[in-house]
């Protein structure tokens, strides 16, 4: 994506670091599954037991977690700074990785070749995808070599587009897909905003009113700041924020609770981050 050009060389180490570590783990999980004929039984056992709706969810989580790990740099820099309480971690279960890593592998060979669900037995899923994993995806990757830990963005940055849409698809068999995603902020983010006091320093000569309720802000009076720097009573943004995760002047995204709502902004992030950069 054009947005990691807009990082410091020291930014773009920490996220490089980061990236190739989880990435690596990722492969490391997915060959070993692989090698294993009992493990892989057992986790295409556990997949055939989820319901449309648990893979959608587990196939969210999964990208939620990877879009936490490639938008966190830019969170940092801009408004969830560490002293904002904006950490936070998606786990999956060992069981879980696996399943989503199987469930994203067998899309991906159903698209190269649509027959394969319907020829093939379950027992010979396991060589089959074996095969085709060891002979297009290991020897590229032995290619690149961890050591260049900036050619590892390339296929991570791949496997979340590709995770992305095939959320998407699954997301389009869903009712009410279309309709805007509108989710509460998560506690964690409101517990940890900021709470200043009313002067001419934070709202300019002209007195300030709150959006919400249209009354001034009284000089000396504690108020809520959001990470966009805009200010609201406490007693006014606090039921907002209770149903909507965004600023009411800015439609700035706080986290949510809600793992579609949150990517959604998430994605937002990478998106805004590309666009600032072919306007500058």
């Amino acid at each position: 994506m054009a947005s990691l050009l807009t990082l410091t060389p020291t930014q773009f180490s920490y996220l490089s670091h980061t990236l190739s570590s989880d990435f690596h783990i990722q492969t490391h999980r997915l060959y070993s599954l692989l090698s294993s004929p009992l493990r892989f039984a057992h986790t295409l056992q556990f997949l055939q037991t989820l319901s449309l709706h648990d893979k959608t969810l587990l196939i969210a989580r999964y990208l939620q977690r990877t879009l936490k790990q490639l938008t966190n740099t830019w969170e940092t820099e801009t408004h969830a700074s560490p002293n904002t309480g904006y950490s936070y971690s998606i786990r999956l279960r060992l069981r879980e990785y696996d399943a989503v890593s199987l469930l994203l592998l067998l899309c991906e060979v159903y698209q190269y070749n649509s027959q394969f669900l319907q020829t093939y037995s379950l027992m010979e899923w396991h060589e089959i995808l074996n095969d085709y994993v060891f002979n297009n995806t290991l020897m590229s990757i032995s290619g690149m070599g961890f050591s260049c830990t900036s050619l590892v963005l390339c296929p991570y940055i791949d496997n979340v587009i590709k995770c992305k849409r095939f959320l998407d698809t699954m997301m389009s068999c869903s009712v009410g897909h279309n309709k805007p995603v509108v989710a509460a902020a998560s506690a964690l983010a409101v517990v940890s905003l900021r709470s200043v006091q009313v002067s001419n320093e934070n709202n300019g000569v002209d007195p300030v009113s709150c959006v919400i309720c249209k009354e001034e802000m009284k000089q000396g009076r504690d108020v809520c700041e959001m990470p966009c720097k805009h200010l609201f009573h406490w007693i006014c943004i606090l039921p907002w924020l209770k149903k909507r995760n965004t600023c009411p002047c800015c439609r700035y995204q706080m986290p949510t609770e809600d793992v579609f709502g949150e990517i959604d902004r998430l994605w937002g992030v990478l998106i805004n981050k590309d666009c600032c950069r072919l306007r500058n």
